[in-house]
């Protein structure tokens, strides 16, 4: 498996689960990393069912929301899924006034989350 800067990578029943490292994903060297990590996933390592687990995040920039829309093309162009869970509060509220919230899957839980791919 790949190294990566920003993420932790596991897999549980055939769906790859990532968490973020950092709480505050802010900064443009982070998001940039980030993205480049996010998009190996999909491109270089061929992984088709993404579970993305907010669990340690408490703040999210405009711009690593563009990262997520732009990794959920990329899942969907190889025919795979994008899940998002473990949103916090603050967090969920910036993914429903944009409207993201219609736009990605978000469940409540990494259990439920996996089984409902």
């Amino acid at each position: 498996m790949a190294d990566y800067r920003q993420i932790s990578v596991t897999e549980t029943d055939g769906v790859t689960v990532v968490r973020f490292n950092d709480q505050r994903i802010l900064d443009a060297g982070s998001i940039q990393q980030l993205g480049e990590d996010l998009f190996q996933l999909v491109e270089v390592d061929e992984r088709d069912k993404l579970l993305l687990n907010f669990v340690d995040v408490e703040f999210l920039s405009s711009a690593a929301l563009n990262r997520l829309i732009i990794l959920d093309k990329k899942v969907k162009e190889r025919n795979g899924a994008l899940k998002l869970c473990s949103i916090c509060a603050g967090i969920m509220d910036v993914f429903t006034i944009t409207r993201l919230d219609k736009h990605f899957k978000i469940m409540d839980d990494e259990p439920t989350a996996v089984a409902s791919f």
